[in-house]
């Protein structure tokens, strides 16, 4: 369980500095504001999507099973 929480946490730091290089790395594209944006709104929801799965995943080793959206009613 200790290792679950570590991978979580490794997982979540990876993502952040990922998150700030990207953030970073956006202003300097030549493209305009709103394209930006919407860029940005999608790399959020990529990046949840991703963490979520990546924890779900982590805890699935861990023993704690999580069900993903085929479980949901």
């Amino acid at each position: 369980m200790i290792g679950t929480l570590i991978g979580i946490i490794f997982v979540l730091v990876v993502l952040g500095i990922l998150w700030w290089g990207i953030q970073r790395v956006l202003p300097m594209l030549p493209i305009a504001e709103p394209f930006l944006t919407v860029i940005n709104v999608l790399l959020v929801i990529v990046a949840a999507f991703v963490a979520l799965w990546v924890i779900s995943m982590l805890l699935g080793m861990a023993g704690i099973h999580v069900p993903l959206m085929g479980g949901l009613k």
